[in-house]
Formats: structure tokens, C-alpha cells, sequence
């Protein structure tokens, strides 16, 4: 029995709880939240009976955990993961790993350095349907194209969140890291420069912070890629949701009929709908005709949001349970990050980053 303290109860946290008190090998032993409000109606729904806290150092002292999931804002991931760690706990950390590279290296480093596991909450690894998105990329040829987006026309709670969190990180941080963690599976090649934009649509965030961002990637391989993301009530949801890769030998696009329906580009469930991958083929015939008509491709499994992130803790539990080595699986954390943070520096700065 893995014994597990969960901080944060948002959106995230809230599922990974449901995932470890569903899974026998896990006993949730405590629940930790800045707001006593969501602590209260996360415990309520799980069947009451868990110990509550307000502060994580006290809760990770008294409950003695063997592991800590963090779903907190990434303000504290830094300094929760390294407690944990000199705990001698291992970690389960949402997504982006940390704010900087700079603290997301040292979350790795103290993991390493305490021989613990950490695993990061990049729960599209975790879907069939992507799974097999990055799979049939590969059979596209080299340079790709890679061309994503997710803008969310947020309101009411989801507006209120995105706020929050966006007085610590921008959207193209916060989301980006999952798609050019998915770029870096498609090219597996070295990123080597980036360029971002950014802009500030409402006067409810931070001076100084955006709600809308923009990157382009470039790659040792001669690919390229393009990640689009915006917060807020003035977002379109019109060509909000593209997720398309091009090669020489053709394209594959996910077409999320359910993700693209009206108001559902706020709905954290839509977002990893992906229903029907098409695959278009490029090669011509004399007439310069299509030799091969396009092609839809289904896994035929389709988890919701909750569902994924028992995939991500039974990973979790397995990594812990069979010594599995994580060292590819953190350092692909570290590179999107430094992809996600170039872009913020390239947009604050005017100027192109090259990456080491």
C-alpha cells in the first residue's frame, strides 16, 4: 500500500484524488488546499474521512506520506517537490513541471539526488488516440510541419481560474508544455531556436502578464512547429482547436468534432477528445491525381478526463512499483519547458532564442 498526500483539489487535483482512491494500491492519507472550501467538497465526494490541512509542510510531517501528487499552482512546485523528495517521498507533479527551467532542473536534480520517482502530469502520453497521432507522424517523412492550438473562450469559474493562474504563468507556458512535448515525440530531434508572441486582452490580469501567446519552433531536422494559446472571454472559438502535422508523404489531422462543439473550448474534458485521426496521403499518379484517398483512423478507445488520470497514476504506480527508469521521461519535462520559456523570453525581448 502506497500511502499518498494529495495538494491541490482544482480541476487536476481533483481527478488524480479520484484516480488514488479508486486504485487499491494507493491510501490517500491526507488532502492539502489553500481554500478550506475545496478541500471540504473534494473530501465530501470522496466519502469523507480524510485528514484536511491547509499548510503542506505540516501535512507532509504528520502523515508520514510514501508519495505526494502536486496539482497546486506551479508557483510551489518547486518547493513542495523538493520537500518531498528530502521526505524521502516520491512525487506526482501536474504540468508545467515548475515556472522556470532553472527550478524545474532542480525539481529533477532532487529527485535524482534523493533516489525518488517523478513522474509529470503530461496526460496526453497517457491517450490511445495521441499515442497513435505521434505514431503515424512518423511515417510522414522528414522535415515536419507541426500545427497546433487551444484557445479557451473561458467565463465565470474557468475565467476566475485561468486568472489565478496566470498571475504566476502565461497560456502558452501553461498548455504549451503538452504539445511541444507531443512536437518533440513527433521529430525527436534537437529544438533549436524559438520565436514567441504575446499579448495582454483584458485589464483583470496582471500588468505585465498576457492571456494570448504564440511560439514557432524550429528543429536540428529541418522541422518546424507552431503552438497558439489564449485565455478568456474575448477568445474565438472559431479554429480554436487544430492539431495538424504535414510531411513530404502527407499529413495527419485529429478531428475533434466533440472538442469543436459550441462552448466546449473551456471544457476540460473536451480538450483531449480526439475522435477521428485523418490521414492524407500526398503521392500523385501521372495526372498528377491522388494515388490514395484520405483515410480515418480510430483507437476505438476514448477515456474522459478522469479516466486519463488513472492511466497517468497507474504509471505513477507502476514506476514505483517496478523501479522503472524515468530519466527520458524527466528530461523530455525539461526540454518543453525550455521550448515553453524561450518563447515568453523571445516575446518580452523582440528577439529569436537560440536553445544550447
Amino acid at each position: 500500500m502506497i500511502k499518498i498526500l494529495c495538494a491541490g483539489a482544482g480541476n487536476m487535483g481533483r481527478s488524480h484524488a479520484l484516480a488514488y482512491h479508486n486504485i487499491p494500491e494507493f491510501e490517500i492519507v491526507g488532502i492539502c488546499t489553500r481554500s478550506a472550501g475545496s478541500r471540504e467538497k473534494l473530501n465530501e465526494e470522496l466519502g469523507g474521512g480524510y485528514a484536511l490541512y491547509d499548510d503542506f509542510y505540516k501535512a507532509l510531517k504528520e502523515t508520514k506520506p510514501d508519495a505526494v501528487s502536486i496539482s497546486t499552482y506551479p508557483d510551489t512546485h518547486a518547493l513542495f517537490a523538493k520537500a518531498a523528495f528530502e521526505a524521502g517521498c516520491d512525487v506526482f507533479i501536474e504540468k508545467p513541471l515548475a515556472e522556470t527551467v532553472e527550478e524545474a532542473q532542480e525539481i529533477v536534480d532532487s529527485a535524482k539526488a534523493n533516489g525518488r520517482k517523478l513522474v509529470i502530469g503530461y496526460i496526453l502520453r497517457h491517450h490511445p488516440s495521441w499515442q497513435k497521432f505521434i505514431e503515424m507522424s512518423h511515417d510522414l517523412g522528414k522535415p515536419l510541419v507541426m500545427r497546433m492550438n487551444l484557445n479557451q473562450q473561458s467565463f465565470g469559474d474557468n475565467w476566475e481560474t485561468h486568472k489565478n493562474l496566470m498571475s504566476s504563468i502565461s497560456p502558452i507556458v501553461d498548455c504549451g508544455v503538452h504539445y511541444v512535448d507531443v512536437m518533440c515525440q513527433m521529430t525527436r530531434s534537437k529544438p533549436v531556436r524559438v520565436a514567441g508572441l504575446g499579448a495582454r486582452l483584458s485589464d483583470e490580469i496582471p500588468e505585465g502578464k498576457i492571456n494570448y501567446g504564440h511560439l514557432q519552433v524550429t528543429f536540428e531536422d529541418g522541422s518546424v512547429g507552431w503552438y497558439e494559446a489564449g485565455w478568456g472571454p474575448m477568445m474565438s472559438e472559431t479554429a480554436f482547436f487544430v492539431k495538424d502535422v504535414v510531411g513530404p508523404k502527407g499529413c495527419v489531422t485529429i478531428e475533434a468534432k466533440e472538442a469543436a462543439g459550441e462552448g466546449a473550448s473551456s471544457d476540460v474534458d473536451a480538450h483531449t477528445k480526439t475522435n477521428t485521426l485523418r490521414r492524407h496521403f500526398a503521392e500523385l499518379d501521372a495526372n498528377n491525381q491522388f494515388v490514395k484517398k484520405d483515410v480515418w483512423e480510430e483507437t476505438g478507445d476514448e477515456p474522459d478526463h478522469d479516466e486519463l488520470c488513472q492511466r497517468e497514476q497507474l504509471f505513477l504506480l507502476d514506476a514505483i512499483q517496478n523501479d522503472v527508469d524515468l530519466t527520458d521521461h524527466m528530461d523530455d519535462a525539461i526540454n518543453s519547458m525550455k521550448i515553453v520559456e524561450a518563447a515568453d523570453k523571445s516575446f518580452r525581448t523582440g528577439e529569436i532564442v537560440h536553445l544550447d
